[in-house]
């Protein structure tokens, strides 16, 4: 009898401590994301909910205390129910939304006056993972449920025509006009790179937070203006502009007047979780230019914002986005009339045609066509910031068109610099986006061939280049193929590298290739496995629906198990930069 009990006493220890650690689990959980610390919240509802089927919480049941706890013990927790929403919750802030999508389906059985806005967040998450008809169907499910008139009902109507662009967007029939890939080999290192300025000469200047070598250990991420010569697809002589650019504040968008004498940029810091951010002005004296001066209350409002400073041609105004009073709601685009030295003389919003409720930012003007340029948030378009163009003058714009996919993509579509013609703006445009990062703006080209007429092509021989294959079993990279983050999906910016793929099996009919995927070291062996694979059959998939024998195809996954470059560097730190190289797409011709 003495052994029963000792066996019932040590099996209750078992369960009572597994109840601890379980509870334990949840109230690390709710304290980090209490503290908005997802990263820590999302690992600890994970533990917890990994072990809740076996639970016997702590606070109702221990078979080790006496009398009833007071209520000053009890620490109040979720419920298995708020875990599971709070931690939906938590991946949705990570951005990390394969995870978060799953959780918040879950959600959608509990009971809807608690968690009212499950199903809205369940759609965006759908969204942001490009299953576009699934989230509209999800947001007008969420229209149905949501009784009450407030900013996620008209978020959500918004959301809906959005979804309803996209797809037409993405079914357009002039895709095949335009090319779309990142700037220059060099341009898009570790962390951002965006706002592209060109100078008459071809130096290209542009904002970054790179750090300045590789064995620069004190990087902390600060923005700072760069400069770089740009030829056949390289950048070269990467250097920050001989410019004042402190330590402590941040250096941002910069424009240039057109007499190359007068530099405006933006400089911001974060105080209090706040940003603030002023329009500068500086002065070229020789290869260099001078310490830049806050300009006055014309431009920088008290206590408000103004950032993303664009010179127009004439060199007597100064566009730029402020969140100042008097405006339509969030940022707009302001005008300042300028004196002959660069000072601003009073400013005036650019009416209601242009600013919306939302987020009019990073303003620019292409003179040789006559149109202005900007991004927002507002509106109707593919998500995120997207690019809208105006023709018309500072005193009279027509409504805003959005340029549609693919200059604008489901993400932040932001700063705009373009060489194009009077008959083309997108001939030869230089962007900002985060299409094809996991974090960060990088800088992309883009151009649009307008096609010839047909008579005149009919007097043109047809043209096909010749793509010559590889030797046998010498793997080539697959440049700008991209996939969304952690899943196997191929992106429709990959399209044009893989046909020209297509374009050399059709050549050479006898061409056998296998497809190859690879992975960084990041995640578990099995996960980067099958991930791999995943991605390669997903190329083999497009190849095939593009009339290549599927015969002629093979394809295999072989994660992170042949890396061309290192993951890590000598002293065991992350290296974005080898893993960058590492994340790859391959072919290799078989026979």
């Amino acid at each position: 009898m003495k052994r029963i009990f000792l066996v019932a006493a040590v099996v209750l220890m078992g369960m009572a401590a597994q109840a601890q650690f379980t509870y334990d689990y949840l109230k690390a959980g709710d304290f980090y994301y209490k503290k908005a610390d997802y990263n820590s919240a999302a690992q600890y509802y994970e533990k917890y909910l990994a072990s809740r089927k076996s639970i016997i919480r702590p606070a109702s049941y221990n078979p080790y205390t006496t009398g009833t706890l007071s209520k000053k013990q009890v620490t109040p927790v979720s419920s298995e129910q708020q875990a599971i929403y709070y931690l939906a919750e938590s991946y949705r802030q990570l951005h990390y939304y394969v995870k978060a999508a799953p959780y918040y389906e879950e959600a959608l059985e509990f009971d809807k006056t608690q968690f009212p806005l499950a199903a809205y967040h369940y759609a965006t998450a759908l969204r942001a993972l490009e299953k576009y008809e699934a989230a509209q169907k999800a947001f007008t499910y969420f229209l149905s449920i949501h009784e009450t008139k407030d900013e996620y009902t008209a978020a959500a109507e918004r959301e809906v025509k959005n979804l309803q662009f996209i797809q037409e967007q993405l079914h357009r029939s002039d895709l095949s006009q335009y090319s779309v890939h990142k700037g220059a080999t060099g341009l898009n290192a570790t962390g951002a790179s965006y706002a592209p300025v060109w100078l008459n000469d071809g130096t290209l200047l542009f904002t970054s937070t790179r750090p300045d070598s590789a064995t620069d250990k004190n990087h902390v991420h600060l923005n700072r203006v760069y400069q770089a010569a740009v030829a056949e697809g390289s950048a070269s002589n990467i250097t920050r502009l001989e410019l004042p650019q402190p330590r402590d504040i941040h250096q941002g968008v910069i424009s240039i007047a057109p007499d190359g004498n007068t530099l405006f940029l933006t400089r911001w810091k974060i105080e209090d979780g706040k940003k603030i951010a002023n329009i500068y002005r500086s002065k070229k004296y020789g290869n260099a230019w001078s310490e830049p001066l806050i300009l006055d209350e014309q431009v920088n409002a008290a206590g408000y914002n103004a950032q993303q400073p664009f010179v127009m041609p004439d060199g007597k105004h100064l566009l730029y986005a402020s969140d100042r009073k008097g405006g339509y709601g969030g940022y707009d685009i302001w005008c300042a009339d300028l004196d002959v030295d660069g000072k601003p003389l009073n400013s005036r919003n650019l009416g209601s045609t242009i600013n919306s409720a939302d987020n009019e930012q990073a303003p620019y003007y292409h003179a040789p066509s006559g149109v202005l340029v900007f991004s927002t948030d507002g509106g109707v378009g593919m998500g995120g910031y997207d690019f809208f163009y105006s023709k018309g003058s500072l005193d009279n714009w027509e409504t805003p068109v959005n340029f549609g996919y693919p200059v604008n993509s489901v993400k932040d579509d932001i700063y705009f610099a373009s060489k194009g013609t009077e008959k083309n703006i997108l001939e030869n445009v230089w962007i900002g986006s985060d299409r094809a990062a996991e974090c960060c703006l990088e800088l992309f080209a883009l151009s649009k061939n307008i096609p010839v007429p047909p008579d005149t092509i009919k007097a043109l021989p047809p043209v096909v280049k010749e793509v010559t294959p590889p030797a046998v079993e010498t793997p080539t990279i697959l440049q700008n193929v991209y996939y969304d983050f952690n899943v196997a999906t191929l992106k429709t910016e990959s399209y044009p590298a893989l046909d020209v793929l297509v374009n050399m099996l059709q050549q050479h009919p006898d061409l056998r290739i296998e497809i190859s995927a690879h992975t960084d070291s990041k995640g578990s062996d099995a996960l980067n496995a099958r991930l791999s694979e995943a991605r390669a059959r997903n190329v083999v998939e497009y190849l095939i629906s593009k009339g290549v024998d599927k015969e002629r195809l093979e394809y295999k996954g072989y994660g992170a198990t042949q890396p061309i470059a290192p993951n890590t560097t000598p002293d065991g730190k992350d290296n974005p930069e080898g893993r960058q190289k590492n994340r790859r797409t391959e072919f290799k011709v078989l026979k």
